[in-house]
C-alpha cells in the first residue's frame, strides 16, 4: 500500500506540473491553491510557444538528403513530459521523420550501458571540436581523438563500437531507441535509401576513423548502421518520451522500464550541453542551460533534469543545422519553468 500511494503521488504531481488535476475522489488529495496555480504553467508555456512561433518562416528544410527536402515546413509540433509520466502536447505530435542526429545520444547510452564510459573518453574523447559536424580536418587535427560521440566522426565510431554482428548491433540499437521512447520503432525506408545514397563523406570519415584505430569493426558496415540509425523513424510525442526518460535518470516515464543505468545520465547529458547542436553548441547553453541535441530532420530534444523532457518537431533549420522554431520554443517554454538547472535562487 505505501508503494501504492507513492506512485499515486508521483503522478499527481508530473499532472500538477502540466496543469492537470485530480480530486480527491480518485484516490489523491485536492491539490492546495497556491499549488494549483504553478500548476498550470507547463502546459500553458508549451500553448503560447506553440501559438508565438507556429506561422513563424524562418530556416529552410535540409536538402543535402533529397528525403528531407520533400518533408512539409509547416508542420510544428511540441511534446513535453514529466519524470511522472504526464504528457502536455500542441500542434503536430503525430507525424513521423527521421531521428537523424539525435539518435547519437542513444546510440552512445547503449555503447556506455555495454563497454562504460572509460572507452569513449579515452579513443574518440568527449571535447566539442570547434568544426562543422562532418569535419574531416578535425579528424586529422588529432588523428580521431579529441572529437565526441555527437559529431559524424565519433558517432560512427560509436556505432562501431556497439558489441556484436552487424545483426546484433542493429537489433540492439533500434530496441534501446525503442525502450527511450516507449513503444517499438522503425526505420523510414524512404529516408535511409536516400542518405545511403548520398553518404560518401560519411563512409571516408568512417573509413578515416577506422585507420586511425578509434574502432575495430568494419568501417563499411559501421556507417551503413549509422545511416540506417539516422533515419529511425519518431514523432515529437517519441522525442518528449526519450527526454523525459532522460530527465527521470534513465528510466522510461512511460513504461517504468529502466533504460539505462543512472549513473550514465549525467555524462550522456554532460556531452549533450558542450556539443549538442552543432557549432551553436555554446550559445544554446548559455542562453538555456540544458543538455540538448538537434537533428536536421527537424527534430530537437531538451532536457531539465529532475523537471522535464521535451521534444520539438520543426523542418526548417537555421545556418548551423538546428530548428528554427524548436529552438525558440524551447527556450520560451524553459524560461516559463525555470528549467535552466544552472539558475539558482538566492535565499
Amino acid at each position: 500500500m505505501m508503494q501504492t500511494n507513492a506512485s499515486r503521488r508521483d503522478l499527481a504531481r508530473g499532472l500538477a506540473v502540466l496543469g492537470f488535476g485530480l480530486t480527491a475522489g480518485a484516490g489523491l488529495a485536492a491539490a492546495p491553491a497556491a499549488q494549483a496555480q504553478a500548476s498550470g504553467a507547463a502546459a500553458a508555456a508549451v500553448k503560447a510557444a506553440y501559438d508565438k512561433y507556429k506561422g513563424l518562416q524562418e530556416g529552410k528544410n535540409a536538402d543535402y538528403i533529397p528525403a528531407l527536402a520533400k518533408v512539409p515546413s509547416n508542420y510544428f509540433g511540441i511534446a513535453l513530459a514529466t519524470p511522472q509520466g504526464a504528457l502536455a502536447t500542441a500542434g503536430d505530435i503525430e507525424p513521423t521523420f527521421s531521428i537523424q542526429s539525435i539518435s547519437k545520444v542513444f546510440t552512445l547510452a547503449l555503447v556506455f550501458q555495454e563497454s562504460g564510459e572509460d572507452l569513449i573518453e579515452n579513443s574518440i574523447g568527449v571535447d566539442a571540436t570547434g568544426q562543422v559536424f562532418n569535419s574531416i580536418v578535425a579528424v586529422e587535427q588529432y588523428r580521431g581523438k579529441e572529437m565526441n560521440p555527437l559529431v559524424n566522426p565519433g558517432a560512427i565510431a560509436t556505432t562501431g563500437m556497439v558489441k556484436g554482428t552487424p545483426d546484433e548491433v542493429w537489433k540492439k540499437i533500434l530496441a534501446l531507441h525503442s525502450d527511450f521512447a516507449g513503444r517499438q520503432l522503425s526505420v523510414d525506408e524512404e529516408v535511409y535509401k536516400s542518405e545511403a545514397d548520398t553518404n560518401q563523406r560519411n563512409r571516408a570519415i568512417g573509413a578515416l576513423m577506422w585507420a586511425y584505430e578509434r574502432f575495430k569493426s568494419d568501417p563499411a558496415v559501421a556507417t551503413d548502421i549509422y545511416t540506417r540509425q539516422c533515419a529511425i523513424a519518431v514523432n515529437a510525442k517519441d522525442l518528449g518520451n526519450m527526454a523525459a526518460t532522460l530527465a527521470n535518470g534513465g528510466k522510461n516515464p512511460i513504461t517504468k522500464k529502466q533504460v539505462i543505468d543512472p549513473k550514465h545520465v549525467s555524462r550522456l547529458l554532460a556531452v549533450m550541453a558542450t556539443a549538442g547542436l552543432y557549432d551553436d553548441s555554446g550559445k544554446w547553453l548559455f542562453h538555456t542551460g540544458l543538455p540538448a541535441k538537434s537533428g536536421v530532420g527537424g527534430g530537437l530534444i531538451a532536457v531539465s533534469p529532475g523537471k522535464f523532457g521535451v521534444g520539438t518537431f520543426a523542418p526548417p533549420l537555421d545556418a548551423a543545422g538546428n530548428s528554427v522554431r524548436g529552438q525558440k520554443a524551447i527556450i520560451d517554454i524553459s524560461n516559463a519553468l525555470g528549467g535552466n538547472p544552472y539558475e539558482a535562487k538566492p535565499t
